[in-house]
């Protein structure tokens, strides 16, 4: 079942409570570090396009990648909206292409964590390396162990809103490390509103550790930078629940 279908109109609504401008300035913050104040920056796993319109806000020439269709109909409508020049490719980032280097890529809500395959995480960390600068820099984030485990591992999460509601049911499988999340969704019809239309979605998302992350990271060619407990400057803890990583280009 592909994931991020019916759900993709719906997506916005229960990621309100994501701190997208709080996120966005701390990326703008660490490229600044490095000396990338504008040029071409790459979000991998774009979505809707929240984080992708906010760098472009921020002075970026952005390109959005995702695999979802969906997803990009709703973000090349917030382009028409911001009027700002996005470029936004249908692809999948375990084999994304691009015209030529941009100067940073960025991937945030645990975009990495949806690749379920170490080779193939190593892939994506490599072709990251091919279309970096020279020195250019990658940040993402990506959910820990812990949180699969002790936050969501077996628990059903439920909220309910006017126009939609959803029933997150988490299933942590601890041999594999992969956590399956069956979404159910009710979706108020646009023409009847005592309507509401039910879909179900399958998401999988894999576990990884800092140290296995690093690893994948210097196989690719790329050179481990730093890792944060999620958007912050403090060191990762056994209990953070996201954690921010920078590396940088090191040579093709």
């Amino acid at each position: 079942m592909e994931a991020y279908t019916s759900f993709a109109e719906v997506y916005d609504t229960f990621m309100d409570n994501v701190p997208y401008e709080e996120w966005a300035s701390y990326l703008h913050g660490v490229l600044k570090e490095y000396g990338i104040w504008d040029g071409l920056v790459l979000e991998l796993g774009c979505g809707t396009g929240s984080m992708t319109e906010l760098l472009a806000e921020k002075g970026y020439d952005m390109i959005g990648v995702d695999n979802s269709e969906d997803m990009l109909e709703l973000a090349m409508e917030k382009r028409m909206k911001s009027g700002h020049d996005i470029l936004y490719l249908l692809q999948d980032m375990q084999e994304f292409e691009l015209y030529g280097t941009v100067r940073a890529v960025v991937s945030v809500c645990d975009s990495i964590n949806y690749v379920t395959d170490e080779e193939e995480l190593e892939e994506v960390f490599r072709l990251v390396n091919n279309y970096l600068d020279p020195r250019g820099i990658f940040i993402f984030d990506f959910n820990t162990e812990y949180k699969y485990r002790e936050i969501l591992g077996d628990q059903v999460i439920a909220e309910e809103r006017e126009e939609c509601s959803f029933i997150w049911d988490n299933y942590y499988a601890e041999d594999e490390k992969i956590n399956e999340y069956e979404l159910t969704l009710f979706v108020q019809s646009q023409e009847d509103s005592d309507l509401y239309r039910r879909y179900q979605e399958v998401h999988y998302q894999k576990a990884y550790t800092l140290k296995r992350i690093k690893s994948l990271i210097e196989k690719s060619g790329l050179r481990y930078i730093a890792a944060y407990d999620a958007y912050t400057k403090k060191a990762p803890l056994h209990t953070s629940e996201r954690i921010c990583v920078i590396a940088q280009e090191y040579g093709k």
